[in-house]
């Protein structure tokens, strides 16, 4: 099938294999840039304590990289990996600012050439702030940055449009979305992100969060579109399933916060 005829990289499970549904309009036809070999390097990568996907992304060619979303505690990992596929790591960039988990921005940045990328946010300490419709370049591929606030106030998705791909921080996620009750949120706010930032990209394009608690690792616009038993909703219902969710606060949440607008380092 067209699906075995590419050689694609393990953090495609062989249960999401595209010949099981040959007749979805709305599964991935662009993966294949990911395969092994190809153009454009991807890894996904996870931390299991906070369940944070972090993404390293580079082109082949070039080497320039870019990583999205690092954690403190797998720093060194991520350091290793680069070298040894020997990267030239640039932008380091947050999706957002995170309440459960302490980024590995600072650490990471003692790479020669790297830099902090994240969206404003009062307070903040970051080398590059970028806004909604910003380009983050690395070699000959481009991040088109998307404002999709609602989780936090400066929540954005990045979109590589070259390989039908999106990075959707905490906005969306798989079957799921991120709560809305702290740092800014506002669910209706991240219902109509989600509609005009996510949902208006094609169908086929595939999504890859910023958590997953079930060991999903990534989905697509349209199987969102149908199956996410949130934003199916009316954004009346939506706004209501939100705001009675009464969810614990992140148990990191005091230390982090602090820490993030700082690119986690602790300087006092």
């Amino acid at each position: 099938t067209y699906w075995d005829s590419c050689k694609v990289i393990p953090l495609v499970r062989p249960s999401l294999r595209i010949d099981y549904f040959p007749s979805v309009s709305w599964m991935s036809s662009k993966v294949p840039i990911l395969s092994a070999g190809g153009p454009l390097i991807f890894r996904q990568l996870f931390e299991k304590v906070s369940s944070t996907y972090t993404y390293l992304l580079a082109d082949s060619h070039t080497k320039d990289a870019v990583i999205i979303d690092p954690v403190l505690e797998t720093v060194e990992r991520d350091k290793k990996l680069i070298s040894q596929l020997n990267l030239k790591l640039g932008p380091i960039i947050n999706t957002h600012l995170h309440a459960d988990h302490v980024t590995g921005s600072g650490l990471l940045k003692q790479i020669p050439g790297s830099f902090s990328v994240l969206s404003h946010y009062d307070g903040v300490k970051v080398d590059k702030i970028i806004k909604h419709g910003d380009v983050i370049k690395f070699g000959n591929f481009e991040l088109e940055c998307r404002s999709t606030p609602g989780h936090t106030s400066g929540c954005m998705t990045l979109v590589l449009h070259s390989a039908g791909v999106a990075f959707t921080g905490d906005t969306l996620l798989i079957r799921g979305c991120g709560r809305t009750d702290f740092q800014g949120g506002s669910a209706e706010t991240l219902y109509d992100s989600v509609y005009s930032q996510i949902f208006s990209l094609p169908n086929d394009y595939t999504l890859f969060p910023a958590h997953d608690y079930l060991g999903n690792t990534m989905t697509t616009v349209g199987e969102e579109k149908a199956f996410n038993p949130r934003l199916t909703k009316t954004k009346i219902e939506f706004v209501k399933i939100m705001n009675e969710l009464n969810l614990p606060l992140p148990k990191q949440m005091e230390r982090a916060i602090p820490l993030n607008l700082k690119c986690g380092i602790n300087d006092e």
